[in-house]
This record gives C-alpha cells, sequence and structure tokens, in this order.
C-alpha cells in the first residue's frame, strides 16, 4: 500500500515536470534555421537536431514516466486480479421497474 503511494506520488511529480519542461521549450521553428527564411528549419542541425539540457531532461521525465505508469499497471494489476468473483458470476438485475409493480 505504502509503495503504490510513493510510485504515484512520482508519477504525479513527474507529470507535472514534463508539462513545465515542455512549455519552458521553444519550438523548432524559433531556432537558427528560421533566420534564413526556410520553412524546414528543423533540417539544419541533421536528422538527430540539437540537444540541449532541457530536451535530454525532458526525455528522462519521460522514461520515469514510463517506468512508473508500467509499475503502477503491475501493482494494481495484481489488486484487481486478486478477486475470484466475475462480473458474469453475478445474478442479471433489471434496472427497470416491472410493469406489475408499478400498479
Amino acid at each position: 500500500m505504502v509503495l503504490t503511494t510513493i510510485i504515484t506520488v512520482i508519477h504525479v511529480l513527474v507529470a507535472v515536470a514534463i508539462i513545465c519542461l515542455v512549455l519552458v521549450q521553444h519550438g523548432k521553428g524559433a531556432d537558427a534555421g528560421a533566420a534564413f527564411g526556410s520553412g524546414a528549419s528543423g533540417t539544419v542541425f541533421g536528422a538527430a537536431g540539437k540537444s540541449n539540457f532541457l530536451a535530454k531532461l525532458t526525455k528522462w521525465m519521460v522514461v520515469v514516466f514510463f517506468v512508473t505508469s508500467f509499475s503502477m499497471m503491475v501493482l494494481y494489476g495484481k489488486v484487481a486480479t486478486s478477486h475470484t468473483e466475475s462480473v458474469l458470476d453475478a445474478p442479471a438485475t433489471s434496472l427497470v421497474p416491472n410493469i406489475d409493480e408499478v400498479k
């Protein structure tokens, strides 16, 4: 129970950090290629592109986000599959009242 709480808190904090990091970074149109008037300014630095500190930090935050997502899937999946009762085993109930009961 404590482990799932810690992972959930880390997951939320990393999600907020990713949002902030993406909003702080500038787009590809603001790179040096935009000064030459070309529409393909992202290709000025080659196929890999220019990688700065914020881009690397964003990449590693996304890796942590996926790891916490996967670990929550595994941990919460164990809780959900621990019940042996199936929804299909429950008796069928109708939410619509019988016309004879209404009279």
